[in-house]
């Protein structure tokens, strides 16, 4: 896992183990920072914590999932690759054309 501060722009994605441009994803979404389950159960810096992967795959997973469940059932790398239908989405995601 990677920090804020540990941001690349290229490399190889996580999910879908292609070498394009990557973006981060804050495995507890921003939006949630501020409410009180996650503010009492994290600290500033896990609330920071996220991954570097594509765009595709970033899509697939907000696409499928509310930030309250990413941000509940979903909070580490380990979660989101364990998903069956996340782990169809970064398959088939594999096996595209890098476009950016």
């Amino acid at each position: 896992m990677f920090t804020l501060m540990k941001r690349s722009k290229h490399g190889i994605c996580l999910f879908c183990q292609r070498d394009c441009s990557l973006t981060f994803h804050h495995l507890i979404p921003r939006k949630l920072h501020r409410r009180a389950h996650f503010r009492k159960h994290y600290n500033k810096e896990q609330l920071n914590t996220g991954i570097d992967i594509c765009r595709q795959c970033h899509r697939g997973v907000h696409k499928r999932y509310d930030e309250m469940t990413l941000g509940k059932q979903f909070a580490t790398q380990e979660l989101l690759q364990a998903d069956e239908d996340l782990q169809r989405h970064f398959e088939w995601v594999s096996k595209q054309r890098i476009s950016d």
